[in-house]
């Protein structure tokens, strides 16, 4: 939506699970508004909670300055906080009670004589933002997730971070696999997008990767495992997403929380398919969940250019009256999309996409099949260098 209104004051939050960056942004969006157009900055606490509770403080040069480089939100953050369904209460037997409680969030936006929400989040804060608008709360997006899985965005920052993370645990665990001649497996997060998976994998020549877009087969898991120690690799590194499931088959669910706007809760899936590679190959297996340490941490001088580029244009969108529209990057250049494109969706890893044919390519199995030059060494022919020679 263009508007011809004049911002004087915005409101700043950060939504759902953290990742390294988020302190950038805000940096951004509240040095740039100060310092080029004279405006004033409200930071709202723990997401869309703070707007329903009605806290906040103010922004200025002097509470954004040196937080860089810190991980985490200084304005703290809430993925459970869904304006359209707070809980409010528990009935007498114990059963929670929801309640839509837009309608005292757009008072606490007018409340505050703010203008315009500049909203820091992924795939579920822009779904909470395509929602507020229609209340009369105007919003700006910014894109953040360490899954890089929100439609129409190249890279979402934290995600390099989260990569950089994955990438170094699996290279420490290819070191102790090798010692002790066993399957490793590292889990990682990305819900139902394997992106970060991928990423890491690649980066650190895991010898299988395993990502939700390419369901597994144990059975060709189990006999990459055997080939490798067969023909003289006598350990095995495998990345799994959190989301990988089998052919035909579930995703592992670590937990239900009912609370939250995405009850499902991944995990686990690491320490199953260790267990079934160890019954089906008779090899030793161990599983390593990498969980939140990924999100944690210093982000990355990568993440951090793109943090500061993100905030400092969602301000000029504010500035220019391109509200309820998000900054992205398509093709290395800053554009904008509506929230509405974004909002409900989730950008997966397209089976013909180029990192998956490079991950064939360097002879990495995937789980759904054995690459040929595998077969020719469990035929006795020459060994090939193109298939795991990490």
């Amino acid at each position: 939506m263009a508007t011809t209104l004049r911002a004087r004051r915005i409101g700043v939050l950060t939504g759902g699970g953290d990742c390294p960056g988020l302190n950038a942004v805000i940096r951004a969006v509240a040095k740039t508004a100060i310092l080029e157009h004279g405006l004033e900055v409200l930071g709202i606490q723990d997401g869309f909670l703070g707007l329903i509770q009605g806290r906040s403080y103010p922004l200025n040069l002097r509470n954004t300055s040196n937080i860089l480089d810190r991980g985490g939100t200084i304005l703290g953050s809430s993925n459970k906080a869904d304006p359209e369904r707070y809980r409010t209460g528990t009935t007498p037997d114990g059963q929670p009670i929801y309640e839509n409680v837009t309608d005292r969030v757009a008072k606490q936006f007018h409340d505050w004589k703010l203008d315009v929400l500049v909203c820091i989040g992924g795939d579920g804060t822009m779904s909470g933002a395509a929602n507020l608008i229609p209340h009369g709360i105007p919003c700006v997006g910014v894109p953040k997730t360490i899954d890089n899985d929100l439609m129409h965005c190249d890279p979402t920052f934290g995600f390099q971070t989260a990569v950089n993370t994955a990438t170094d645990a699996l290279d420490r665990i290819r070191t102790t696999a090798a010692s002790h001649h066993r399957v490793m497996l590292v889990e990682t997060m990305g819900r139902n997008a394997g992106w970060l998976n991928l990423h890491a994998g690649i980066a650190a020549g895991a010898d299988i990767i395993l990502i939700p877009e390419i369901p597994y087969d144990i059975e060709v898991v189990a006999d990459f495992c055997l080939m490798r120690t067969r023909h003289g690799r006598a350990f095995t590194t495998i990345a799994v997403s959190e989301g990988a499931h089998p052919i035909g088959g579930q995703v592992t669910i670590q937990q239900m929380d009912y609370d939250s706007p995405d009850p499902v809760k991944l995990g686990g899936v690491s320490q199953v398919l260790s267990e079934q590679i160890a019954k089906t190959a008779h090899l030793q297996c161990r599983a390593t969940v990498l969980g939140h340490v990924q999100r944690g941490g210093t982000p990355c001088p990568f993440d951090r250019v793109l943090a500061t580029r993100y905030g400092h244009e969602a301000l000029q969108l504010v500035v220019r009256g391109e509200w309820d529209r998000i900054v992205v990057m398509q093709d290395g250049r800053l554009t904008s999309v509506p929230i509405t494109e974004v909002a409900n969706k989730q950008r997966l890893v397209p089976p013909d996409h180029p990192l998956i044919a490079t991950a064939r390519g360097v002879g990495t199995c995937l789980g759904d099949k054995i690459d040929s030059c595998l077969i020719r060494w469990d035929t006795g022919q020459p060994q090939c260098d193109c298939v795991s020679a990490d």
